[in-house]
């Protein structure tokens, strides 16, 4: 399913546009996705795509050595709803209504670092700006650690507060020898930004009925899961915002990437499928 005013083919806009859950995306996003069917969880593809991924620890998003399906391993607490955001006048590129910020990540590699935070580039080259506050964790794996263990060339997961290409981060976690979800990505088939290029219609794994706009957004540990678990087998991109759906599944919504624009995860957070 394509989001004609994400930062994607089917836009104009430079990279890291956002679109809003509730928008119309043009006729395309009117049409109600046929069920798909499928017995396995997982189509072959998001095997291949967990099989490519590297680094250590259960927390790492595009680093996970686990299933393709990846689970979160908090689910205890309820999440937070809110309703659909309210479309803003213009993109960042004056090219569409944006979404609210609202809860998600990235995964990549540090480009630069500062006192204020630091930047870092996608596996599709995606640049993205994080913001750190006073209350902003750190991980290293699956331990705690301090700001001073993000450093120019490390692979990180952030998540956080997106707006557009800006995070303001809640959490990072450091990858040890991660590779910023590069491999992940490739295996995925995850296709780059690129300005007048059409997303393809394509699907990959099982994809629920789903209409763009439907759901909830959600926040706390049920977004960062989610999050977690689609960075997880699907990086490149920068997920601006998770949707809980009238089944209890979850959409975690892709962009700044030409394909996929959609992610969806299981109630207990593993990928179900993409598009």
């Amino acid at each position: 399913m394509n989001d004609d005013n994400e930062q994607s083919s089917h836009s104009t806009d430079e990279p890291a546009q956002v679109t809003t859950a509730g928008a119309a995306r043009g006729p395309w996003a009117r049409r109600l996705l046929s069920k798909k069917s499928g017995g396995l969880v997982v189509a072959a593809g998001l095997a291949c795509a967990v099989a490519g991924l590297t680094g250590a620890g259960t927390s790492s998003a595009a680093d996970s050595t686990s299933s393709p399906s990846v689970t979160a391993s908090d689910t205890s607490a309820t999440p937070t709803a809110t309703p659909a955001p309210t479309p803003k006048p213009s993109g960042p590129a004056g090219g569409g209504p944006v979404a609210d910020p609202a809860p998600g990540g990235a995964t990549g590699i540090v480009d630069t670092v500062s006192t204020s935070g630091f930047t870092f580039s996608t596996a599709t080259g995606v640049k993205v700006t994080v913001d750190k506050g006073s209350t902003t964790t750190y991980e290293k794996g699956t331990h705690r650690t301090s700001a001073k263990a993000v450093k120019k060339g490390t692979s990180v997961l952030v998540l956080g507060t997106v707006d557009s290409a800006t995070i303001t981060a809640t959490k990072v976690v450091v990858q040890p020898g991660g590779d910023g979800g590069a491999a992940a990505a490739k295996a995925a088939g995850v296709i780059p930004f690129q300005k007048g290029t059409p997303s393809p219609a394509k699907s990959v794994g099982q994809i629920p009925d789903y209409t763009e706009g439907e759901g909830t957004i959600v926040s706390g540990k049920a977004a960062d899961n989610a999050t977690k678990a689609a960075q997880a087998v699907v990086p490149g991109g920068i997920n601006d915002r998770v949707v809980k759906l009238s089944n209890g599944e979850y959409e975690v919504h892709n962009i700044s990437v030409n394909w996929p624009h959609h992610v969806f995860v299981s109630k207990d957070y593993k990928v179900l499928g993409y598009e």
